[in-house]
């Protein structure tokens, strides 16, 4: 499917990382997100009940920083992505692209980042009959790469 609905620069602050000053200090972090959803039923009737509110969504978002501490951006970033797919059977796949806008590492660096995208199991090869809570199969390219350290 080629529809999707784009969000940018959604920004929030929240303590994440693992470093001590990181679950003290709050710093800003920054996603965009892309969800694939069908739009032609909302193209046609202009009516919101057609689509996904994505005022809703970008709340999401921010509570999801705001949250629970993550260690990694990489477990930030897939708590986004369920708690979008969560959010309503209507987007099929979601693309978090998430930065820390202020990484405490020793150069200059204007953001440290990672990008991750998920797809609801039903819409997955071999994901039919799952339960919404097995939602997400891994894109090409998830499990399986090596850790990276030093985050």
């Amino acid at each position: 499917m080629a529809d999707s609905i784009q969000l940018r620069g959604i920004r929030a602050v929240g303590r994440h990382g693992v470093l001590d000053e990181e679950h003290q200090r709050a710093q800003p972090f920054e996603v965009d997100l892309d969800l694939a959803i069908d739009l032609t039923t909302a193209g046609r009737t202009d009516a919101l009940a057609d689509t996904v509110d994505y005022g809703a969504i970008a709340q999401l978002v921010v509570d999801q920083i705001g949250g629970e501490h993550a260690e990694l951006l990489e477990h930030l970033a897939d708590r986004i992505a369920r708690a979008t797919l969560d959010a309503g059977p209507a987007v099929t796949s979601v693309q978090v692209t998430l930065r820390k806008l202020r990484p405490p590492v020793p150069v200059d660096m204007a953001s440290a980042g990672v990008t991750i995208r998920r797809v609801r199991a039903g819409d997955a090869p071999g994901g039919a009959g799952r339960s919404p809570a097995d939602h997400i199969d891994e894109a090409p390219g998830g499990p399986g790469r090596p850790p990276v350290a030093g985050r």
